[in-house]
């Protein structure tokens, strides 16, 4: 993405002095020196906005590295400050998604899924990923509610199949059994 938008910065017209920024900046990412991508597309996108998009790319890229490192606190701000840059970007949702549920903090990785699923909701991973949440979490009802919203976008999708059968077979195994009572024989009379 970052490749492909240095290119498109280079042939844009506009603010020369942003442009250069952006160029510089581009290649700091592509080199992974997120602070000085991060600053290039600050001072670019002050120039001139179009440079946003990469200053959220910037800042979504240094969260992965930060979250790679174990900062995971560094990482879910600076994903906050890509959301705050282009909160239309479902992909940021699921990266900080990624890390809370890394973290356990299960309520917030199923909000943000549920925020990325808004933006794009033919997307099915999102809704895959929810599942898997409510399933390790125990919550089988809604499992198989997402699951189910999955399999509505792709009904041969493998890891929705795969998650509906074990679901079922999970709900089966908790199913409160039932004694069915066994009609006693009939009395007979004695003669």
């Amino acid at each position: 993405m970052l490749g492909f938008a240095s290119a498109q910065a280079a042939q844009q017209e506009g603010n020369p002095e942003a442009a250069k920024i952006a160029r510089e900046a581009y290649q700091a990412a592509k080199d992974q020196d997120w602070n000085k991508a991060i600053d290039g597309f600050r001072k670019a996108s002050e120039k001139d906005r179009k440079y946003t998009q990469g200053l959220g790319a910037a800042y979504s890229g240094r969260a992965v590295a930060e979250a790679n490192d174990q900062r995971f606190q560094e990482a879910l701000a600076d994903l906050a400050e890509a959301i705050k840059i282009n909160p239309k970007e479902a992909r940021y949702y699921e990266q900080r998604a990624a890390i809370e549920k890394g973290i356990n903090d299960y309520d917030k990785a199923l909000a943000d899924l549920a925020e990325a699923s808004k933006i794009n909701p033919g997307e099915i991973k999102y809704h895959n990923y929810q599942a898997y949440i409510y399933e390790t979490r125990g919550d089988l009802k809604n499992a198989m509610a997402e699951n189910e919203a999955a399999l509505k976008i792709n009904g041969k999708n493998k890891e929705a199949l795969e998650r509906k059968q074990r679901l079922l077979k999970i709900q089966s195994l908790n199913a409160p059994q039932t004694n069915t009572p066994v009609p006693a024989p009939p009395k007979t009379k004695k003669p």
